[in-house]
């Protein structure tokens, strides 16, 4: 299992270059710069070509990027432009309200998710396997910045049960948790649903029937078991975006947090807080596949012999 370990973060390292090249490359091949947000009405052009100057983009990029990684390596994400703040600051004063979001929508919709696609494949072609199947085809197709969108119209306006944005009480985590927390119960549902379907038609499962087991029985202690590897694949790869499936929606519901700030530095073209929320954003996908591989392989042996 450590050879394993050791190769898969070995395989991390020229991901990580391309994805930081790549971010890097984008966000400096956008028209317009953090200065044009900078100089002020009657500026003369020699003014900007200090500020220019100032903050090194006057260099080439290749340039740019080498000093950009070489600071990043050592644990510089570099200062804000507009913001003028170390931006490790500013993320991490935003990273925890991304988290919390994440993690409860996440919880939300593993909880849900392999419950009702348990119950879909207990109950396959009743009227259970039907609203199931409806709700997959809904969390599936209904974007998630407009399903915010209406349960604020609906929870928050019309009913007012919950607060409309901000995030100074618990409250206000409901909307945003169950916005994002439903496309994940559709994607968990699914797999779930598929995958206890497929090892229900395995040899083992009609010895267990032979031998005089419900059918509950068999489908809740031991199918459900043997389909769980397609499912934690799919939980790895929701784990990667518990910070970055938050992005649109915590704009959309005016909460602090990593999307909120990446927006507004988009809109502001802070390259060092853009380039720092992209790279947080891309490690957290790293980071979970990673952490779903290392669950599969301690789950099937034949997942670590792939890179033996």
């Amino acid at each position: 299992m450590s050879h394993f370990l050791i190769k898969r973060l070995l395989l991390l390292v020229p991901v990580f270059l391309a994805v930081s090249l790549v971010i890097f490359m984008i966000i400096h091949l956008v028209p317009g710069d953090p200065i044009d947000n900078m100089i002020q009405i009657g500026s003369s052009p020699e003014q900007r070509l200090v500020l220019i100057a100032r903050y090194g983009l006057d260099q080439p990029l290749l340039v740019q990027y080498g000093v950009w990684l070489g600071n990043l390596l050592t644990g510089d994400l570099g200062d804000a432009i507009i913001m003028r703040r170390p931006v490790s600051e500013l993320i991490a004063d935003n990273l925890t309200h991304s988290l919390r979001l994440g993690g409860l929508a996440f919880l939300f919709s593993t909880l849900v998710g392999i419950t009702t696609g348990a119950l879909a494949a207990v109950f396959k072609d009743s009227w259970i396997d039907r609203c199931v199947m409806a709700l997959i085809l809904l969390g599936a197709t209904l974007p998630s910045f407009w399903l915010g969108l209406l349960m604020i119209l609906l929870f928050a306006v019309q009913l007012e049960w919950f607060p409309v944005s901000g995030a100074r009480t618990w409250t206000a985590l409901v909307l945003p948790v169950l916005t994002i927390g439903l496309h994940g119960v559709a994607l968990v549902s699914r797999v779930t649903r598929a995958a206890m379907l497929d090892v229900g038609r395995r040899d083992f499962v009609l010895m267990l029937h032979a031998k005089g087991l419900s059918h509950r029985r068999i489908q809740l202690q031991h199918v459900l078991r043997h389909a769980m590897l397609p499912v934690v694949t799919i939980l790895s790869l929701r784990l990667g975006w518990i910070v970055g499936g938050a992005v649109t929606i915590e704009f959309v519901f005016a909460r602090p947090g990593l999307g909120s700030l990446l927006i507004t530095s988009l809109a502001q073209r802070d390259y060092p807080v853009v380039q720092g929320c992209l790279l947080m954003l891309a490690m957290a996908v790293m980071l979970g596949t990673l952490v779903g591989d290392l669950v599969q392989a301690a789950m099937d042996p034949r997942v670590r012999d792939s890179l033996t």
